[in-house]
């Protein structure tokens, strides 16, 4: 039973050409917390809310002790964010936090709006950017998986779901859809994604095998990836200062210096709070992340809120199982800061690289940089070739393919090299002498 898409690509189109929502955003900051940090948390919601495709017409932030259980906001809040949204004709209340089934409901039939959260919100931004079939399977898979739990009662919610933010997706084509379909399709994506992941573990193994080196681009959304990508690999991969743009990791050659090669992949961009359904849903793809040999941690140098980006890439990497591959800071877009802020991360940063992937700055010292940490495992041997066997031939370029070759002898049929062999394919190159 293969997932079918095509009721859901029609959907799309139609709704791509309606007029933009209006949003109401909604914040709740603890009394323990700082309003700021709620207040740039909502500005990224904006940014979300934009990349949904809506137009924001007010933001709302509480201070409570503690979440309303049943409501979220306090009751006096909800009365004050309905008149709201109807003085600024709101389509839709997006609060930037994961409401419960129950005060989703609550809060809709108090403020008679649609009402979304932060999940729903990034889900349906996925639904929007995903273009292969596997990218649209990983999408509709988390959607699923939101949407299971919210059918008790949901008559009202299911009754709306076809028109704008947070309706893309599985909901579009079968509202009728039941427990039981649900759990139906979420075995038969399931079954494909399982697929997937088996095809992409027989590739990497044949990487291995090959003994080919593979770097995993990763960072927070809008960071410059997929920009850095093209620098490195000269290739045109979609750039964007939108959020999630690339979904669908790419995997391009590099030729290093010493005419070494290794591969390159991009990967989503990670976010504060990304939903545990997406991250589930999208463990195939990030778990190369998780088998890379090198990841660049590519990071906004210009963004006022570089820390907590730096903070949330590395919660999502500890979550895929990635905290242990060795790891290389990129600091981005150094073209934006000045010269005092730059020669301040340097100090703070010695070990990291820098570079403007949109200026083209910086490209051969990262490649250097890059070398480098590959090389820290690596072993100095002296290896010794017949040259006129077929085997020990493919060896020998085995050896100036992977390795950092130091002096080359040969002598009567025979051939000494002593190179820097990475230890992972010793084996493969022969024994040293």
């Amino acid at each position: 039973m293969k997932p079918q898409s095509k009721g859901l690509v029609r959907a799309r189109v139609t709704r791509e050409t309606r007029p933009r929502e209006r949003a109401a955003l909604v914040g709740l900051t603890l009394r323990r917390s700082k309003r700021l940090d709620a207040e740039h948390s909502l500005e990224e919601l904006a940014g979300l809310a934009d990349a949904a495709g809506a137009t924001v017409a007010l933001r709302m932030i509480q201070e409570r002790p503690t979440p309303d259980p049943a409501t979220f906001l306090g009751s006096g809040k909800l009365d004050e964010l309905s008149d709201a949204c109807a003085r600024m004709s709101a389509d839709v209340v997006i609060f930037d936090n994961e409401l419960s089934p129950a005060q989703l409901r609550q809060i809709e039939e108090r403020v008679h709006r649609k009402v979304i959260d932060r999940t729903q919100l990034i889900l349906d931004i996925f639904a929007r950017r995903a273009r292969t079939r596997e990218g649209k399977w990983q999408v509709e898979l988390a959607q699923l998986k939101y949407l299971l739990p919210r059918l008790v009662g949901a008559g009202a919610a299911l009754s709306r779901l076809g028109g704008g933010i947070g309706t893309r997706g599985p909901g579009e084509t079968k509202l009728e859809t039941d427990r039981r379909r649900i759990r139906q399709r979420i075995h038969a994506i399931s079954d494909e994604i399982d697929a997937i992941r088996r095809r992409r573990r027989h590739a990497r193994l044949r990487r291995q095998k090959a003994s080919v080196p593979l770097v995993a681009l990763v960072g927070y959304t809008n960071a410059g990836k997929t920009t850095l990508f093209n620098l490195l690999t000269h290739e045109s991969a979609e750039a964007s200062n939108a959020l999630f743009v690339t979904l669908d990791p790419l995997v391009r050659q590099v030729s290093l210096p010493d005419r070494r090669q290794l591969l390159l992949s991009d990967t989503v961009g990670f976010i504060d709070r990304l939903p545990h359904t997406l991250v589930a849903a999208f463990r195939a793809t990030l778990e190369q992340v998780a088998e890379a040999d090198l990841i660049l941690h590519v990071i906004d140098a210009a963004s006022s809120e570089r820390d907590r980006h730096i903070a949330a890439v590395q919660r999502v990497l500890e979550e895929v199982g990635a905290a242990q591959v060795v790891k290389l800071d990129v600091f981005n877009k150094i073209d934006l800061l000045d010269e005092a802020d730059e020669q301040h991360l340097r100090r703070a940063h010695p070990e990291a690289s820098f570079v403007s992937a949109s200026k083209g700055q910086g490209r051969s010292d990262l490649i250097a940089a890059v070398a480098k940490r590959l090389d820290l495992d690596t072993a100095r041997v002296r290896l010794e070739f017949d040259s006129e066997s077929p085997e020990d031939r493919e060896k020998i370029a085995r050896v100036y393919r992977h390795a950092r070759v130091v002096s080359h002898e040969a002598h009567d049929g025979r051939v000494a090299i002593e190179a820097d062999v990475p230890r992972r394919v010793l084996d493969r190159v022969g024994p040293s002498r």
